[in-house]
């Protein structure tokens, strides 16, 4: 009986044990999980040739990588985790969706994964991606199978043309309908899933049909505009050579573009306030534009009328050409004459320096103003005025008698009186004979100048 008991005692302290473990690991899976980056787990109907490790890209720029792959309990489908490590996109919406795409012609694949669709202006985003609350899958973002999809791989296709696969297809197609006895629904969601390009494709060929008649016409368009190229198709083959030396100039430089790829989004965000001022600034310029579609006929009057001005215009600007033509000749003898002067009045520089100083001085001391006053007041003191006009204050009297001789000449003495008197010499030897004839002309001045000084 002990020995039973202690062998049960010690079953229940093995099974405490597996248990703490169990605990202990899940925990730690918790928290590498937690400390992964950002997860999402993608459930898709087929990931045949998915594998660990390669990448997921948005927009071809990669994001992140695939974590794992691994079947998922729930529906038994693919579940591939994606670890997006780019902070940008760390944010997948319900609206977000996930493809499976070739990576190479090897088979290679990667998953191609748009984190939210396109929305217009005031258009509120989706709702974030619901996160696992709990078990062995917490903390990762479940992105659903109908937001999925696992396109048939081209190589698959190309197979079917092989045998044994060609009969074997002939089987599958044979038995189809008894394999999908009862799963009719199922077998059309697949399909629907299958490959949203054949949805496209659906809804491109019926957009061709309700435009044929355009089509049509674009044909038509088409050939007229093809022949003019068919005449330069040398010019498009060196076109398409020096695209392709562009081409291999850019995959040179593959990792600076991927960089610039990759600091876009940011550059994106940064530009969107931007982008909404210059929104803000066109709306302002709403009434502006109308008001000029309004004076657009005033504008092509305008515009229609400066014809007829270039034409008669055209006369003038022709003269100008014939006068510059002659001036062409007229401006390089300037040119001489020019630096001839300048070489001929660089030694009057001294004297117009000091005739500058001198005239400067003049008009600030008031020298016009003392000249215009000196012979207003000279004219003044001459010239008198009566009742009857202008009359003349003194008389100079111009004769020979006025300069000074030694000898008598005509009726003059140009000698000064010996007295007071004016008695003539008595040692002069015509003294007798010139008295009596200045004694009238002095009595005539006496006489005169005593008028003017009663005036």
């Amino acid at each position: 009986m002990m020995r039973s008991l202690r062998w049960v005692l010690l079953a229940l302290v093995v099974v405490v044990v597996v248990v703490a473990a169990t605990t202990l690991a899940s925990g730690g899976d918790d928290e590498d999980q937690r400390a992964d980056g950002y997860l999402v787990r993608a459930i898709f109907d087929n990931a045949s040739f998915v594998i660990s490790g390669e990448d997921v890209k948005v927009g071809g720029v990669i994001v992140g990588r695939i974590k794992e792959v691994e079947l998922d309990d729930a529906d038994n489908k693919a579940a591939v985790v994606l670890e997006i490590t780019d902070p940008g996109f760390q944010d997948f919406r319900q609206d977000a969706t996930c493809k499976i795409g070739l990576q190479s012609l090897i088979g290679e694949q990667f998953i191609d994964c748009d984190p939210t669709q396109k929305r217009g202006q005031n258009v509120a985003l989706a709702p974030p991606l619901t996160a696992i609350a709990n078990g062995p899958h917490r903390g990762q973002h479940l992105l659903p199978v109908t937001r999925t999809s696992s396109p048939v791989g081209p190589d698959l296709l190309a197979n079917i043309m092989r045998m044994p696969q060609s009969e074997r297809l002939r089987l599958i197609i044979a038995e189809l309908g008894t394999g999908l006895s009862g799963n009719g629904a199922e077998l059309r969601n697949v399909i629907d899933r299958a490959n949203p390009t054949l949805q496209q494709a659906t809804r491109l060929v019926e957009i061709l049909a309700a435009q044929n008649g355009t089509i049509a016409d674009l044909v038509k368009q088409s050939d007229a505009a093809l022949a003019p190229l068919a005449e330069r198709r040398g010019d498009l083959a060196g076109f398409i050579a020096s695209s392709g030396r562009v081409a291999a100039a850019s995959a040179e430089r593959g990792d600076d573009l991927e960089r610039d790829l990759e600091r876009l989004p940011a550059f994106l965000r940064e530009l969107k306030p931007a982008v909404a001022r210059i929104g803000r600034l066109s709306d302002q310029f709403g009434p502006s534009i109308a008001n000029l579609s309004a004076k657009a006929p005033d504008v092509n009057r305008a515009v229609t009328g400066l014809g007829p001005f270039a034409a008669a215009a055209r006369p003038a600007i022709k003269t100008l050409g014939d006068a510059a033509d002659q001036g062409r000749e007229t401006f390089p003898q300037l040119d001489r004459l020019a630096r001839q002067v300048r070489s001929t009045t660089k030694p009057l520089l001294p004297a117009s320096k000091n005739l500058a100083a001198l005239t400067g001085s003049f008009d600030r001391t008031g020298g016009v103003a003392n000249l215009l006053h000196l012979l207003y007041l000279y004219t003044g003191a001459l010239n008198g005025k009566d009742g009857t006009s202008h009359y003349t204050r003194t008389n100079l009297y111009i004769s020979s008698c006025i300069e000074r001789s030694p000898t008598v000449v005509g009726q003059c003495i140009a000698q000064f009186d010996p007295d007071a008197t004016g008695a003539p010499d008595p040692d002069a030897a015509d003294s007798r004979s010139v008295a009596p004839s200045t004694a009238p002309a002095s009595a005539e001045l006496n006489s005169l100048l005593s008028k003017e000084s009663g005036r």
